[in-house]
């Protein structure tokens, strides 16, 4: 079958011929249909997270089941499925007992543990694939695997109430599907975008109201929560002062640099500040499922395998609007 291949540490994705996988116990072969490139994938071919090279990326993969193996009942030939981040995990630790298998010390990843989706075919655990509805195209529910699974579980996990104010940090390719759900979730929501040529774009996605920093959300009455999907440390304390009291930070976007917040913001305001990840897989349903009542749409560019070094480059440079995603 044919790949796209990190041979090595920061070098240029590579077309190869490599061996077609056969699924062994507790596995289904997946005939891909699309995968999409995360930001993630930057950060794993310059050797940021841990994996060995060559190795073949993608953790938003989906397609259909060509072959299963005969220990698995729940899935058949024929399904539309896809995978997300957490592939396997022990399921003996504390964390796989209580339910929480994202904290597991043995997890194995999609994309960095076992081959990932940019490829024509590619091996799933059975129990790790979940099944697409019938109305979403392959090209959509790609990015539901890491984009939108991600802002939708950052979303649940700020708790928000009825009357309170979502605000979306950053529109690019999580911020532009966060600010969709916390509008179909029912909240007024705000876009903090430093980029006036988005804001056409902004307010057919669905947002209230646009502003470009923290003083001027803050100007502009606050937030009870901001989901925080930039890259940037620097604009996620520059948000913080638009933060209401009893306000959440939800930070989605990584970045080298530490975050640094004042300790009296923290006491008098009682704000906090959250990290989230793919949080249960009940919250990936839900993203799937507002994607098939259309309340939910990604904004992407699609291109075939072959040029999969191009779309990457794309990514790279921050001009994909706003995923890029193979197609096979």
């Amino acid at each position: 079958m044919q790949a796209a291949v990190v041979p090595a540490v920061s070098s240029s994705w590579q077309i190869e011929e490599v061996p077609q996988p056969q699924p062994g116990p507790n596995q289904v072969l997946v005939k891909m249909h699309a995968s999409g490139i995360c930001y993630t994938d930057v950060h794993e071919t310059l050797g940021h997270l841990p994996g060995q090279f060559p190795r073949i990326l993608g953790h938003e993969p989906v397609g259909e089941i060509v072959a299963v193996a005969p220990d698995v009942p729940t899935r058949k030939v024929g399904d539309r499925v896809g995978t997300a981040w957490i592939q396997s995990t022990c399921g003996r630790c504390e964390w796989c007992q209580r339910g929480r298998r994202m904290f597991c010390p043995y997890l194995k990843s999609t994309g960095i543990d076992v081959q990932g989706g940019h490829a024509e075919y590619m091996l799933m655990n059975a129990d790790a694939t979940y099944l697409i509805p019938d109305n979403v195209s392959y090209e959509q529910a790609a990015p539901m695997f890491c984009a939108g699974y991600t802002v939708y579980s950052g979303l649940h996990c700020a708790d928000p109430k009825p009357h309170e104010r979502v605000a979306v940090l950053g529109i690019g390719g999580l911020g532009h599907l966060a600010v969709q759900y916390a509008k179909a979730a029912g909240f007024e929501t705000i876009a903090i975008s430093h980029s006036p040529d988005k804001d056409k774009t902004i307010r057919d996605l669905g947002a209230d109201e646009i502003v470009r920093d923290g003083k001027s959300l803050a100007a502009a009455g606050g937030a009870d929560v901001i989901l925080s999907t930039t890259n940037s440390t620097k604009s996620m304390v520059d948000s913080i002062q638009g933060l209401r009291p009893d306000g959440r930070l939800v930070t989605m976007g990584a970045d080298a640099e530490p975050l640094s917040i004042s300790l009296t913001d923290l006491i008098m305001k009682r704000i906090r500040v959250i990290g989230s990840q793919q949080n249960g897989p009940e919250y990936l349903y839900e993203a799937l499922d507002f994607v098939a009542q259309g309340k939910v749409k990604t904004i992407l560019e699609t291109y075939p395998l072959a040029e999969a070094p191009k779309a990457y480059q794309r990514v790279v440079e921050g001009k994909a609007r706003f995923r890029a995603v193979l197609t096979m």
